[in-house]
């Protein structure tokens, strides 16, 4: 939480935090058993978030959160691991039912705004519209 006590935005509600813990992977642990995580997994998530809404660099996150090298730590291993992308899509397919669409999408859209032409094609060789 904030110094304040209320905590920040772009926290996760009870509500939220209920969809997104059982997406997380199990803990890592040893061959005996390992220790217990020493910081809770909703403030990394907490963390991660803050750090995605505000755009702060990793060094400069409140020093209420995890230390920054911890949430690091998580970030990496749950993009390098897909976690980022499962949580992704199973958030998408929540919404989508939510709004009485299909879970998933029939078609995608893309235009020359959002696609970019190769670095091997001039302008000379790009047809005109």
């Amino acid at each position: 939480m904030s110094a304040a006590g209320d905590g920040y935005p772009s926290d996760l509600t009870d509500e939220q935090w209920a969809l997104i813990e059982p997406l997380l992977p199990a803990p890592r642990t040893g061959r005996k058993g390992g220790r217990r995580e020493k910081h809770p997994r909703r403030r990394i998530v907490d963390a991660i978030l803050y750090l995605a809404r505000t755009g702060c660099q990793w060094r400069y996150l409140p020093k209420d959160f995890p230390p920054f090298q911890t949430v690091y730590w998580y970030f990496t291993w749950w993009h390098d691991d897909d976690t980022v992308e499962r949580v992704h899509d199973a958030l998408r397919v929540k919404v989508r039912q939510a709004d009485g669409r299909c879970a998933e999408p029939s078609a995608g859209l893309v235009d020359s705004q959002s696609v970019r032409a190769a670095d091997t094609v001039t302008k000379a060789d790009t047809p005109k519209p």
